[in-house]
């Protein structure tokens, strides 16, 4: 399998989108919205041009702004599925996806993406997971070699999204295809994507696999997308096997990691405990921050709750044995090997 790389500028609005990156497998780029991750589709789909930069399929360039190269979106083997899917509204399944196979038989595609029986009807009909299906329908019909996404399942509601994400995850992995996406959400690229990177302002900030950004965040922007609770505060070494950080609001807390000066204290909600007494759930935690009991939301079959500035996550037993649900008081403790320190 060739591995599509792409090393270009764009200049933006308010910042230069400046990328290089070499996907093999499947990528996912997440960034908050206008961090330019649409545009770098764009310019790998040929739908924009950049003043410089080279995308190429393995040995077949598609641009190279230095010699001239710079192949229209046609002869670009490329499959894009767009954010609300861009289906024509008045052809059917059938012919929305004969679309892009230029004359080739679509059966087969109808029924690997279980839409035979849908194929006269027209996409207002459709729920949003058999439009999903469509689009990507569409974009393979074109016998790719490369499949780009632009957020896959923002079109969807939150009781479709989960079943509709397990189909592209196992779909993208047996395609054997370089396939990059982007999106706004870090749960869709850790589920989709083999490695994730984190964009802002048309800058990568890390890329790695889901696992590794959690575990070693580069700077607090990652950690904070990654899903982590982030503090601010001030690191001093006093001698010992621990880093001490006193927090914005005064309170002390300790971690393993090594630092000094200006650190962002990372701590995600799962290595978080809550308890209503200082000493009933401290156990090994050396860490504990007093607040006032904030929202309380049941996510699956745990409960997230806002202590203070932390968000834990617990699990519904413990959520109604507290009495979370009455606010008032709530100690959050967490393990100092539970924390990360990072760069602001």
């Amino acid at each position: 399998m060739a591995a599509l790389q792409a090393n270009f500028a764009l200049p933006l609005r308010s910042f230069e989108l400046a990328l290089s990156l070499e996907v093999a497998g499947t990528t996912a780029l997440v960034g908050p919205s206008g961090a330019g991750k649409t545009s770098m589709l764009r310019v790998i789909a040929g739908l924009v041009r950049p003043p410089r930069g080279r995308v190429a399929l393995g040995e077949e360039v598609w641009l190279d702004t230095e010699r001239g190269v710079a192949l229209p979106p046609e002869e670009r083997r490329v499959g894009l599925v767009f954010q609300e899917y861009a289906l024509f509204p008045h052809l059917s399944v059938r012919r929305n996806v004969a679309y892009g196979a230029g004359g080739r038989p679509v059966d087969e595609l109808l029924e690997r993406f279980r839409i035979a029986h849908l194929a006269d009807a027209r996409p207002g009909e459709l729920s949003g997971g058999e439009r999903q299906r469509v689009a990507l329908a569409r974009a393979l019909a074109r016998e790719p070699e490369v499949l780009l996404l632009d957020e896959p399942l923002a079109a969807l509601d939150a009781h479709t999204r989960t079943a509709v994400r397990a189909e592209l995850a196992e779909l993208l992995r047996g395609l054997g295809l370089p396939a990059l996406l982007v999106t706004h959400d870090y749960e869709d690229a850790a589920a989709l994507a083999d490695e994730v990177g984190v964009l802002v302002d048309g800058s990568l900030r890390q890329l790695a696999s889901p696992a590794e950004l959690v575990a070693r965040p580069r700077d607090g922007f990652v950690a904070a997308f990654t899903g982590a609770n982030l503090l601010h505060g001030r690191a001093r070494r006093d001698g010992g096997s621990l880093t001490t950080v006193r927090l914005e609001s005064g309170d002390e807390v300790f971690s393993a990691d090594e630092a000094e000066g200006e650190v962002g204290v990372v701590v995600y909600p799962w290595e978080v405990s809550v308890s209503r007494t200082h000493e009933a759930e401290l156990g090994s935690a050396l860490n504990v921050v007093r607040g006032e009991v904030g929202s309380v939301v049941e996510v699956a079959n745990r409960v997230r709750v806002r202590v203070g500035p932390l968000t834990a996550e617990v699990t519904t037993a413990s959520a109604e044995r507290l009495e979370l649900g009455r606010g008032g008081v709530a100690y959050a403790t967490f393990k100092a090997t539970g924390t990360r320190l990072v760069p602001l």
